[in-house]
């Protein structure tokens, strides 16, 4: 997943147009974008919506033109009783997965997965958007169906009180604890926070290069102006897919643990299994 764009629950316009953004996922969102009193309609709404969507490949009843790749679909609850009520109406076959907001234990995961258990097939993204979400991520990312975790900084910033500057620094501490503790539970790659200012796009492809730089995989958007931005700086270039299979190539037919690449530099397991992310990366572009 190299972008993720957020459509509101409540709008079904752009519901509707969504599927042709662009974007490797969408994640509709009923918490944030969704005013208090009007919960329970977008919840409704998103439910008929996603009764008109074919089911995901591997359930029953799916299927899939062949070259087709929809955008997964994945839903954001809300947090606590008002999320269990989310979970019941959107755990449909047409849904990847759900972010769940303002996560900050294990335990509220692991009632996600009981309310979930006629739905094996729906995966899980904590939204880690606290100081105790960011300190219990190790924990969170061994919970119950958990395939990444996510960082939602609007909220962290507000309680960390952070107030980055130009290059984000005093948030690298933060975005290097997720990539580790993901790392550590060998699940995915983490989701990279959402940039608010949609129109520099200078500025978007700066600081999702710093984010790929430091081992995120994949950016959340919420515009579609961004998408194409970061789907570019999260898809391998022909020239480093091209380099990944030479180097493969030749430690894998050499028989021996260390080669050296074209420069004269030594490469090892470590540098190979590089060089296959690279190759998971630009087919998971394709």
């Amino acid at each position: 997943m190299r972008s993720a764009l957020y459509v509101p629950g409540d709008s079904p316009e752009k519901l509707a147009k969504a599927l042709g953004r662009g974007a490797d996922a969408l994640i509709v969102d009923l918490e944030d974008a969704v005013s208090p009193g009007a919960k329970a309609t977008a919840r409704a709404a998103v439910a008929g919506w996603l009764g008109t969507l074919p089911p995901r490949a591997g359930r029953p009843g799916a299927g899939r033109a062949p070259g087709v790749r929809p955008p997964e679909i994945w839903i954001r609850v809300n947090p606590g009783p008002l999320g269990h009520e989310d979970l019941r109406a959107v755990a449909l076959p047409a849904v990847t997965g759900v972010c769940v907001a303002k996560t900050e234990s294990a335990a509220e995961l692991v009632a996600v997965d009981g309310l979930l258990s006629d739905a094996p097939w729906i995966a899980v993204c904590p939204l880690l958007e606290s100081g105790a979400a960011v300190l219990a991520a190790a924990d969170l990312a061994r919970a119950p169906r958990v395939v990444r975790l996510q960082l939602g900084e609007a909220d962290l910033r507000a309680d960390l009180g952070v107030e980055p500057g130009p290059d984000e620094r005093e948030l690298l501490w933060v975005r290097s604890q997720i990539v580790l503790a993901s790392a550590a539970a060998r699940i995915g790659p983490p989701l990279g926070p959402v940039s608010t200012d949609f129109r520099d796009l200078g500025a978007l492809r700066n600081s999702t290069q710093a984010l790929r730089r430091l081992g995120f995989r994949g950016r959340a958007c919420i515009h579609p102006a961004q998408i194409e931005v970061v789907n570019e700086v999260f898809t391998p270039s022909a020239e480093e897919v091209g380099r990944a299979r030479t180097l493969i190539e030749r430690f894998e037919s050499s028989g021996s643990g260390v080669v050296l690449d074209d420069t004269g530099r030594m490469v090892d397991e470590a540098v190979i299994r590089r060089a296959r992310r690279t190759l998971e990366g630009d087919r998971a572009a394709g």
